[in-house]
């Protein structure tokens, strides 16, 4: 049975509901195979574990709106589907470099229009691609 398939159709759920609570059980419920399955193949496939693909995923997208939107780092960190601001800028800062402050700063400091953010509170986060779906809940275990 070729896998890919199944796997292209987690890893899109994760980037169409990255804000959103997601459980390793609702991701093999989406790619119809077992969790320790996905997680196997998944790793084999893309080189890294569905949970740090999802991670780096909302890490992105945080990026993308604090070079772009006039929010607070806690605020970015709740839209992009972290729990924890303490977790959200620990792992943001080892992925990345620095501080979510630090890169927000560096990019304000260049002088580049913002987003207001009470418009992306209306209409939620902002994603060029169209892969984004609608923020909505989820399974009450978060990844």
């Amino acid at each position: 049975m070729d896998l890919l398939p199944h796997l292209r159709r987690a890893r899109d759920h994760m980037d169409r509901h990255y804000q959103a609570p997601l459980d390793l059980s609702e991701l093999a419920r989406v790619a119809g195979v077992s969790k320790f399955h996905l997680v196997r193949c998944f790793e084999a496939a893309y080189g890294e574990t569905p949970i740090r693909y999802l991670t780096r995923r909302r890490i992105e997208r945080a990026q993308d709106l604090l070079r772009s939107a006039n929010l607070t780092v806690t605020e970015v960190c709740m839209m992009v589907g972290f729990a924890s601001l303490g977790s959200f800028s620990s792992r943001f800062s080892q992925l990345v470099g620095e501080s979510p402050t630090a890169y927000r700063d560096r990019w304000a400091a260049r002088g580049g229009p913002h987003i207001p953010g009470c418009f992306l509170f209306m209409r939620g986060p902002m994603d060029p691609r169209g892969t984004a779906g609608p923020p909505g809940g989820g399974p009450d275990r978060a990844i």
